[in-house]
């Protein structure tokens, strides 16, 4: 039996326990202190490695600048000014080259650029869009262009030829550029680069960092290059403790270490006094020797039967980083967070869940980034674990993938594709039982894998491979057929469209001019993004040069589409949308068509007056396809480009299939595609605009602009208020958007007004709303 203190008095009792105690705080101390030299090592490195961004797009401008002046100079150099007022091409090419050390090719061509429209992909888009740039600049220009087998920088400038117009081209080493980067000192442990739309030109440090290099990139003036940089993700900080908490815990911790270690003697006299004054003896018993005298309850076995039969986490769970597990599917960085083996958990995960639905067959392909092929192959493996049979259909665009699940009657499958993100990103887009995941469902997976609860079947699941494009763009051409020839020119972004545009639009009687339609994984042209105005400029370009029609864009994997006129003018996706609802409500009047919150609010009305029921959701296009399943909508459309329609097709966004609805309406009408998009409602309006904050921050930032837009005394009072993602406040002459992003950790906005007052009236209220709740030093230029 135990001896309790009789007297009432707390005893002071310091066994052999007491230098363990001390070596776990010693241990806490330098766990704490190893993360606070981390946080002064980024911070250091973070203001070097800014420096050295800021140095870097000095000294590239610089470059630029001097090849650009040179240039002038030797245009203005006697043999090359005779050699022109002659008309003599190739003497011109000689005496730019032998006054110039270093060009490597020179070339003189007409205005027209006729020699180089004949044979557009032979000669190079991105040249004919640099001489294209000085013909319009009327001054040299530089550019890195793909030439001669690999990147070159490229310079073109005006001239006269003869006294006619042209163009003379000089190719450049890319070492121009690329040499400066030498000099420049950065953090060895960050990664800062030189880009061009998605293609890396030079590189320094840790390239596993490019992928997110964007997020502190900053222009080289009007170039077209931007000089990216990253820092290594910290890990999180103990209790989340920056650098002077932390060094203030680490310090504490040590004092108490060393007071238990070192004052124990003292402490023990002191201890060994009270108990002579209280008349107790010490036992001196250590932990372990008072818990063999009193043993803690042992659990029961059936408890631990439990937790032997309890599933547990797969090997390599560790290795699945949560934040991958987005709202509309899974994104991530190749290498670092996304591998075969990832992968193949993720595969054995979407198995799992299909085999607790009852359903084992699905397709699988993929777009054409460089990592697709190892994460396809990792994922059939995880498939296949669980016992499904995989159908894989390779390389395709995301649409098509779709396509083929209703096709081969599989009903699920999964796109590996990082859609229209840089070169380095992939993931997945999934359709289970034919519905697309989203929010907890995907979530779910990532609970699967940690948890453990994966199927592993008796034997694995079949593998075959099909080929389905040919079957897709049978069906198309079967049901849409173009009453009149429209000239197109389809830009593809070196995405995975290209593989199908120009066979699907031609099937159906457009006459086609590809653009960028080789699929290239780094898209080396421009970024496969159609909702950005500016990756649409070299469509403009081609479209006025063959004095097409129209011209097409398509984003990464083709599941989004983008349209300009001839006379170069951007088409928005909610303008779109109207033309589409017009169209599909002279068949179905009354039908029910969704739109995101970011559309224009001239949309409703429209679809109203044309006997539709319009309905505003969600941004995402996994939740505008659960909305169109729960409405029976017949047609839904997003502001990025996404279009949905289930008249005459499958209800899943498809870019591919949008263009050819649209081609058809256009060739129905007698005036020119020009004439009919003109003829849409339009307004003032600002594109997308983003304002970067604190990752994590964003939904609870939006949060709190919606409690104080909802307020008695609220400045959007007369505003009809949505709040069904972040705020939408639309008023009598106009509307404004703050929503949080669900990819990415911006807070995204759009503005719309009957005139520029409005407008302006609108987005100063929406700014003085941001900066209470935003930092201060948050940049709000809109």
């Amino acid at each position: 039996m135990s001896h309790g203190n009789e007297s009432g008095r707390p005893s002071v009792a310091l066994g052999r326990s007491t230098p363990l105690l001390a070596v776990l705080l010693l241990l806490l101390a330098a766990w704490f202190g190893w993360s606070t030299v981390n946080q002064w090592l980024q911070s250091g490195a973070g203001v070097a490695l800014e420096q050295a961004r800021d140095q870097a797009v000095a000294d590239v401008q610089s470059a630029v600048n001097a090849q650009t002046a040179q240039f002038g100079k030797q245009l203005a150099l006697e043999p090359v000014k005779a050699a022109l007022a002659n008309g003599d091409t190739a003497a011109t090419a000689l005496a730019v080259r032998e006054k110039w050390t270093g060009v490597e090719d020179a070339q003189v061509l007409d205005a027209t650029l006729a020699q180089a429209y004949a044979d557009p992909a032979g000669f190079g888009y991105s040249r004919l869009a640099l001489l294209e740039l000085a013909l319009a600049e009327g001054k040299p220009v530089a550019r890195v262009v793909r030439d001669n087998g690999g990147p070159r920088l490229g310079l073109a400038a005006p001239v006269q030829l003869q006294g006619k117009a042209a163009v003379i081209y000089i190719r450049q080493p890319l070492t121009r550029l690329t040499t400066v980067f030498d000099s420049i000192d950065s953090p060895s442990r960050a990664f800062l680069g030189l880009r061009q739309g998605g293609f890396t030109i030079v590189q320094k440090g840790n390239s596993e960092l490019g992928n997110g290099a964007d997020a502190l990139a900053r222009p080289v003036g009007e170039t077209g290059l931007r000089v990216v940089a990253e820092l290594p993700d910290l890990a999180e900080s103990p209790l989340g403790l920056g650098l002077v908490s932390g060094t203030l815990v680490t310090l504490l911790l040590v004092a108490t270490a060393l007071l238990l270690l070192f004052g124990r003697k003292r402490l023990s006299k002191l201890a060994v006094l009270r108990r002579k004054d209280d008349g107790v003896q010490d036992s001196g018993l250590t932990l372990q020797e008072s818990l063999q005298q009193e043993p803690l309850p042992v659990v029961a076995s059936a408890r631990a039967a439990d937790d032997a039969d309890a599933p547990r986490p797969q090997p390599g769970a560790e290795a699945v980083v949560a934040g991958i597990f987005r709202a509309y599917d899974i994104r991530g960085v190749v290498g670092s967070e996304l591998t075969a083996n990832v992968a193949t958990l993720i595969g054995h995960a979407i198995g799992s869940e299909m085999q607790a639905q009852g359903l084992r067959d699905v397709v699988v392909g993929r777009d054409g980034r460089l990592s697709g092929p190892e994460l396809v192959e990792g994922l059939i493996e995880g498939l296949r674990r669980a016992g499904c049979d995989v159908i894989d259909i390779g390389m395709a665009p995301t649409p098509v993938v779709y396509f083929a699940s209703y096709h081969l009657r599989a009903g699920s499958c999964v796109a590996v594709t990082g859609s229209h993100n840089p070169p380095d990103y992939n993931g997945f887009k999934i359709v289970i039982g034919g519905e697309t995941l989203s929010g907890d469902a995907i979530t779910d997976l990532y609970r699967r894998i940690q948890e453990g609860r994966l199927q592993h079947a008796e034997s694995p699941g079949s593998l075959q491979q099909r080929e389905v494009i040919a079957d897709y763009v049978q069906r198309i051409a079967d049901d849409v057929q173009l009453d009149r020839p429209l000239k197109v020119v389809a830009d593809a972004g070196n995405g995975v469209g290209g593989v199908v545009a120009q066979q699907l639009l031609e099937a159906i009687g457009a006459d086609v001019i590809p653009l960028y339609c080789d699929v290239d994984g780094t898209f080396p042209n421009h970024h496969p993004d159609p909702s950005d105005p500016h990756n649409l400029q070299d469509l403009v370009q081609t479209v006025k040069r063959f004095d097409a029609d129209i011209g097409l864009a398509f984003d990464g994997d083709a599941d989004r589409l983008g349209v300009v006129t001839k006379e170069g003018k951007v088409i928005y996706a909610d303008r779109l949308l109207m033309l589409f609802a017009a169209d599909v409500l002279t068949r179905n009047p009354g039908a029910m068509v969704i739109y995101d919150v970011k559309c224009t609010g001239k949309l409703s009305d429209y679809i109203l007056r044309n006997g539709g029921s319009p309905m505003m959701w969600k941004t995402g296009h996994s939740l505008m396809k659960a909305k169109m399943r729960e409405t029976d909508a017949e047609l839904a459309g997003e502001m990025s480009g996404h279009f949905f329609f289930k008249e005459r097709w499958y209800g899943f966004d498809d870019g591919l299939y949008a263009a050819a609805r649209l081609l058809e309406i256009l060739a129905q009408r007698d005036e020119s595609p020009s004439e009919v998009l003109d003829e849409l409602p339009d307004a003032i309006s600002t594109p997308e605009l983003k304002v970067a904050v604190t990752e994590g921050t964003q939904h609870a930032q939006v949060a709190l602009i919606v409690a104080a837009a909802q307020a008695e005394d609220s400045p959007f009072a007369s505003a009809r208020i949505s709040t069904i993602d972040g705020l939408r406040a639309d008023f009598n002459d106009g509307w404004g958007l703050v929503r949080a992003s669900n990819t990415t950790p911006v807070l995204v906005l759009r503005f719309e007004a009957n005139d520029e007052a409005a407008l302006e009236r609108i987005k100063h209220l929406f700014r003085e709303q941001l900066r209470q709740v935003l930092p201060a030093e948050t940049e709000l230029t809109f």
